[in-house]
């Protein structure tokens, strides 16, 4: 594979340029210059209204936040920018793959759909270990849990975000191909491809193995209270399905791109084809729409699944209705989890003191 072909794969989007080995058929055509456009105009409209309620609920929201609303905020926060972009793509797509809106936007539409990828994988980790320490380790999680430490976490997430995305940003240029304006990447050479493949695992693959590891423990110490108390409690499953559906929805929407990504980069490393250059770009014609999308589900997620976010969204769009009941008590179902969880732990921390205490 030369080093053109693979500069398509590298970055957060399929085809940068035309393919030659791809055929332009009918139903090919159709795809990326008639149901694209549709597609990136839905997840445009539906994403930037839904985002920016959620950010102004939560943000204006009467009385105390809990914790995991900071990051929600800049999750919704960091979607919405990526979506302000998505224009610029409807355009391109519609105009079957050309960049009709010059240098300067190529380069920083580029930058920011990196900078929105990093920072949302980022801040679904943080928020997966909040659970795990709220949950697992509540005695610690005192420590850590703070106000203060949530919005330091997200100010230095943000700047890691912008620094790993400069090599986009950098890489990124307006190109005369057959006299016809892309948007592509410059060619890619054996140090950039080793770049990407070691920021590919350390900034998507490693984050979702501590995502992962997170949730089995969570599980694992729910099935316990579940064992020990005899029944399921269902505010402890509905507190933390929340997050575990969140996560699915990430995970659905960015592992086939990254997969492919991924096989891309090696195949240039190792001068070895694993798919063929067709496959590998249909492949990114079709998971690349399915991880832009993944910027507008969030808040209907949220609404949906969470009492205490459809609470501040209604009472944001309704204020009239501050006395609407939505099914659920004033404690919130993250504070009972915590609650439950940390005197689960602590009676069984006592019952195995006691235990050793007799064995003596």
């Amino acid at each position: 594979m030369d080093s053109e072909a693979t500069s398509v794969y590298l970055d957060y989007y399929y085809a940068t340029s035309p393919n030659p080995d791809i055929r332009e058929t009918g139903s090919h055509v159709r795809y990326t210059s008639v149901f694209l456009p549709i597609f990136y105009t839905a997840v445009f409209l539906t994403g930037v209204l839904g985002n920016l309620v959620l950010m102004c609920a939560l943000h204006f929201k009467q009385g105390s936040r809990r914790l995991i609303d900071i990051f929600i905020i800049n999750l919704a926060a960091s979607d919405f920018i990526f979506l302000v972009t998505l224009p610029l793509w409807v355009d391109k797509e519609a105009s079957l793959g050309l960049w009709r809106t010059g240098s300067f936007l190529c380069k920083g539409s580029s930058y920011i759909i990196s900078v929105n990828m990093h920072s949302s994988v980022f801040l679904l980790t943080c928020m997966s270990v909040d659970r795990y320490l709220a949950i697992v380790c509540p005695a610690i999680s005192r420590k850590f849990r703070r106000r203060d430490c949530a919005y330091g976490i997200c100010a230095s997430i943000w700047f890691i975000s912008g620094i790993l995305g400069l090599p986009t940003l950098l890489s990124r240029e307006l190109t005369l191909i057959d006299e016809k304006p892309y948007c592509a990447e410059k060619k890619a050479t054996s140090v950039k491809l080793t770049y990407a493949l070691v920021a590919l695992i350390f900034t998507f693959f490693v984050p979702l193995l501590s995502i992962v590891t997170c949730y089995c423990c969570i599980a694992r110490k729910l099935c316990a209270h579940y064992q020990q108390s005899g029944k399921h409690n269902k505010k402890l499953k509905k507190s933390i399905r929340i997050i575990f559906i969140v996560v699915a929805a990430f995970v659905i929407s960015w592992l086939p791109f990254n997969t492919f990504k991924l096989l891309a980069i090696v195949s240039g490393l190792q001068q070895k084809l694993y798919l063929s250059p067709v496959i590998l770009q249909l492949g990114m014609e079709v998971s690349g729409p399915l991880a832009f999308a993944n910027s507008c589900v969030n808040p209907f997620i949220y609404y949906v699944f969470d009492s205490y976010i459809r609470r501040a969204i209604v009472h944001c769009l309704c204020p009239w209705l501050k006395n609407y009941d939505f099914g659920s008590s004033i404690e919130t179902s993250d504070s009972h989890l915590t609650k439950a969880l940390s005197t689960f732990i602590h009676a069984e921390d006592f019952a195995r003191r006691r235990k050793r205490s007799v064995s003596l």
